[in-house]
């Protein structure tokens, strides 16, 4: 069918689905739980959609105080990770009618520079992935809303946090690791000064030391190649016995190890085994393929959207850590006798 050239209005959905116009203002501007069923919300959608209705966005901000505006902050944009928060918060806010702008700070540890002119009259609220607290007071000015993602909950300047089970993937990488046998280890660190990180460092250290005549060794490294290959060459000839597993908190950290061994003549995972943490496309690209933890970045971006919807609308936000997983692939194996 032909459709005219005459914009759609809102009456024209109310009439398409059968509705009043009421009832679709309820549904387009997400006020319509509790008001209108489900069935109904979904038909005014439907034909909203059919209509090719985009409402005047300008005229209802203006009558509710309201941008329809979310920033994301995360530490960089060429992290693959916060590609993925971007895109599910992205795909969540635009189900609501709302639109993300993405802004990097680097390293994540402020402050932060505003934006704009004033961030609370350009925005409706801020998301955060895995920074610091303190680096965002420039840019929230202590006004909007703010749900903070892979950050302490309980220090939190935010309305909401959103979590990985980081612990739980630090757990599953240690009970592997020592399941295969292995009792001297070598953790290479973020050198970055995060919550995410001090956990993995707090739970490997405690997980290890559970176990009867392990050790764990630890050295800095920077989240990149290049840093952790240097970092890894320093670690492994220190004088000791030698690691026969290397946990990094980062799949990055781990292909810088893999260049390391191969530097010093050593295999993965014969002589050595390597885990990462992230299942970065990196995990697959490097031979052998490493056993990492998987996040499900854009289950956090989804998260943390939802997280903020509920609390511009005075909800209670969903609660409870992502689960995650490990993969075990080829860079893991028992240990050499020594």
């Amino acid at each position: 069918m032909a459709r005219s050239s005459t914009r759609p209005t809102s009456r024209d959905v109310a009439q398409a689905a059968g509705v009043s116009q009421a009832a679709v203002s309820l549904v387009l501007g997400d006020k319509w739980r509790g008001r209108v069923s489900e069935t109904t919300a979904e038909r005014v959608r439907e034909a909203a959609r059919d209509l090719g209705y985009r409402p005047n966005l300008a005229a209802r901000n203006l009558r509710l105080g309201r941008t329809r505006t979310v920033l994301l902050v995360v530490p960089a944009l060429t992290n693959e990770f916060f590609a993925g928060v971007y895109t599910g918060a992205a795909r969540v806010a635009a189900e609501h009618g709302f639109g993300v702008v993405l802004y990097p700070s680097p390293e994540g540890i402020g402050p932060a520079r505003d934006p704009f002119a004033s961030a609370q009259a350009a925005l409706d609220g801020v998301i955060a992935s895995s920074m610091a607290a303190d680096a965002l007071t420039a840019i929230r000015g202590d006004q909007l809303p703010l749900v903070m993602l892979d950050s302490d909950p309980t220090g939190s300047l935010g309305a909401a946090t959103v979590n990985l089970d980081i612990t739980d993937g630090v757990r599953q990488v240690t009970d592997h690791l020592l399941g295969l046998g292995h009792r001297h280890f070598l953790h290479l660190a973020a050198d970055v000064p995060s919550w995410t990180f001090e956990i993995r460092a707090r739970e490997l250290a405690a997980r290890v030391g559970d176990t009867h005549g392990t050790t764990v060794r630890t050295a800095r490294a920077p989240l990149t190649i290049a840093g952790a290959l240097a970092a890894a060459e320093t670690a492994l000839a220190a004088p000791g016995p030698r690691p026969t597993a290397v946990v990094c908190d980062d799949d990055k950290i781990a292909a810088g190890v893999y260049k390391a061994l191969r530097h010093l003549g050593l295999r993965v995972p014969d002589d050595v085994s390597v885990t990462g943490l992230d299942d970065l496309a990196l995990a697959t690209a490097i031979d052998p393929e490493l056993t990492t933890v998987r996040l499900d970045a854009e289950l956090v971006g989804e998260r943390g959207m939802q997280a903020l919807l509920a609390v511009l609308d005075g909800r209670t936000p969903g609660a409870g850590d992502i689960p995650v997983e490990l993969v075990v692939r080829d860079s893991t194996a028992p240990p050499n006798a020594l």
